[in-house]
């Protein structure tokens, strides 16, 4: 077998990939529904509605979980990664976000002039999540899993 029908055949790899993708999109077209305009960011972004950071990971666990069990050291592995990932997600980067609002309005003030053209540029905004956020991608992860193994992966 070869390197590339190893890869894609790996139901844990896939599971993860089809998470992070499924949630870019839904994230795009719900972006679109709200703003009324394309953002090709948000197919790539970070921040937004479904995460798909906690997608992806919890689609990486899940798969883990089906493929090797729930007593496994991957699953272990895969679940420790998840909730940290998950955790940031809703603290440290959203504080991150925050943050850079805050940093922006100062920066919009007239009194505020900065000669540094890097200076000019807004601060990234959207970079964390809300725990909703966090979880609706969560809850696609887990169900993306379940859907590949049916679908593709039935034992």
């Amino acid at each position: 077998m070869s390197f590339w029908e190893r890869i894609l055949t790996n139901e844990v790899l896939i599971c993860a990939v089809a998470g992070w993708t499924v949630a870019q999109i839904l994230k795009t077209i719900i972006e679109f529904t709200l703003n009324k305009n394309f953002s090709a960011e948000r197919l790539v972004g970070s921040g937004g509605m479904p995460s798909s950071h906690s997608a992806t990971v919890c689609a990486l666990t899940t798969g883990a979980g089906i493929r090797f069990g729930v007593e496994s050291f991957e699953f272990a592995i895969c679940f420790i990664l998840a909730s940290v990932v998950m955790y940031d997600a809703i603290g440290v980067r959203q504080e991150t976000g925050k943050q850079a609002k805050l940093l922006n309005l100062i920066m919009e003030q007239d009194f505020f002039h900065l000669d540094n053209e890097q200076f000019q540029k807004r601060l990234k905004e959207l970079v964390g999540h809300t725990p909703l956020q966090v979880l609706a991608g969560a809850v696609l992860g887990i169900l993306i899993a379940f859907l590949i193994h049916i679908s593709f992966f039935p034992d």
